[in-house]
């Protein structure tokens, strides 16, 4: 009797799924096919995202070639179509290189790409700081120390993640405008900061023997 009961039961179940197929085949069809037209959108976008890269790449390579090879003015022209054509990431590392390919030739003209990139605010922040520790560096022997100042002293905030270059260009800024007691309050902030790399520490050092020199004399 229980066979019977059991093949009752196995008959049951088959007209119920047979039922709810009827019913509902449509539906899971039509999902089965969304999936898959997911997955194949997904694995195309994917690949075309990669091929963009690739092509970013090998652009952003023969700028470089083109400004150690010294052709400043094709890399510079190179360096600006990947800053426009290229994945975002892509684009701020070919501004960066374009800005430093000027800066051999011209300064002035590398302070001003470098500004640029620190008053882009679709850049990160990290990338605007750097940029404006990159012009700071440039302007260090030419300009004022209140240009300096208003330039880089945000930038030498506690929170700031170059604030050890920062402090260092101002502090040598400083004593370049025989401001020796500003200098002091820079070398102070980064003889205070637990995270000065140690390079920077030992050139505060030399800096520091400096002006103490220019006092006894």
């Amino acid at each position: 009797m229980s066979d019977i009961f059991h093949e009752v039961d196995e008959e049951v179940r088959r007209d119920q799924l047979k039922k709810l197929w009827e019913r509902y085949s449509i539906y899971i069809v039509a999902l089965a096919v969304l999936i898959v037209a997911g997955i194949g959108g997904w694995r195309a976008n994917e690949y075309y995202v990669g091929k963009k890269a690739a092509a970013a790449g090998a652009a952003f390579e023969t700028a470089v070639t083109l400004s150690e090879q010294g052709k400043y003015a094709e890399a510079d022209a190179a360096f600006a179509k990947v800053a426009t054509e290229a994945p975002a990431g892509y684009q701020v590392l070919s501004r960066f290189r374009a800005a430093a390919a000027l800066a051999q030739v011209k300064p002035a003209d590398a302070v001003k790409a470098y500004d640029a990139i620190a008053a882009d605010r679709s850049v990160e922040q990290t990338f605007q700081d750097l940029a404006g520790v990159r012009a700071g560096l440039l302007l260090v022997d030419t300009a004022t120390l209140a240009d300096l100042r208003t330039r880089l002293d945000p930038l030498a905030e506690p929170s700031r993640t170059f604030r050890h270059t920062a402090r260092e260009i101002l502090a040598l800024s400083a004593w370049r405008n025989h401001d020796a007691a500003t200098a002091k309050r820079y070398i102070d902030m980064i003889a205070g900061d637990a995270e000065t790399p140690p390079g920077a520490r030992a050139r505060i050092d030399v800096l520091s023997a400096l002006i103490a020199s220019d006092v006894k004399s």
